[in-house]
């Protein structure tokens, strides 16, 4: 499967213009990583493969919003067109009442991404400008302390996703954040999806 046929999937499943940018937001960050680990261009384990799972792990989610459902349906229907079982495990991970653990290096950075990724998009969207381009990471942080702002965040998650990709706080919001801004002409307003 390639970035072209996850982004044609996600055309024909996603109608929510807010869920594809948080695809291809998570898309770019998921991206980022890839490339700050040094994997190949293509491949199983490659910054296309890490840029897919990104795009593809909430492509359910409109549809079939229930724990009962999501993101069972979307791995099911990936199964059926070959994807490998590192993208379908690491999709299953990202819901942590799947019952999946995140084992793999790409499992747990698409759990340490996912949450963090959506709150800094809420962040943007309180800024006049509504554009990352405008978020610091002290932002992040403040917004994070307050519990009323972007309450369905849930922040230990975001916690969690730290301790087991074992990284510091400030280092991976700082990480995340540039790859969102580096990203956000792909993911801001509407998205890009060729």
């Amino acid at each position: 499967m390639t970035r072209s046929d996850a982004a044609a999937l996600v055309r024909a499943w996603v109608a929510s213009e807010s869920l594809r940018r948080h695809l291809v937001s998570v898309e770019c960050v998921m991206e980022a990583a890839a490339r700050r680990a040094g994997l190949p261009e293509t491949g199983e384990d490659s910054v296309e493969a890490w840029r897919c799972v990104g795009l593809l792990h909430d492509l359910d989610y409109e549809k079939h919003p229930t724990p009962e459902e999501h993101p069972f349906v979307c791995v099911e229907l990936l199964k059926s067109r070959g994807a490998p079982a590192s993208w379908t495990e690491a999709i299953l991970g990202h819901a942590t009442y799947s019952g999946v653990p995140r084992a793999s290096l790409l499992a747990k950075t698409l759990f340490a991404i996912d949450e963090l990724t959506g709150f800094m998009t809420a962040v943007a969207l309180v800024r006049p400008s509504r554009k990352i381009a405008d978020v610091e990471v002290s932002s992040v942080k403040k917004k994070l302390k307050s519990k009323g702002f972007a309450a369905g965040v849930n922040r230990e998650d975001i916690a969690l996703g730290l301790r087991e990709l074992n990284v510091e706080a400030d280092a991976h919001y700082a990480f995340v954040l540039q790859a969102l801004k580096d990203g956000a002409a792909r993911w801001e307003g509407a998205p890009e999806l060729e």
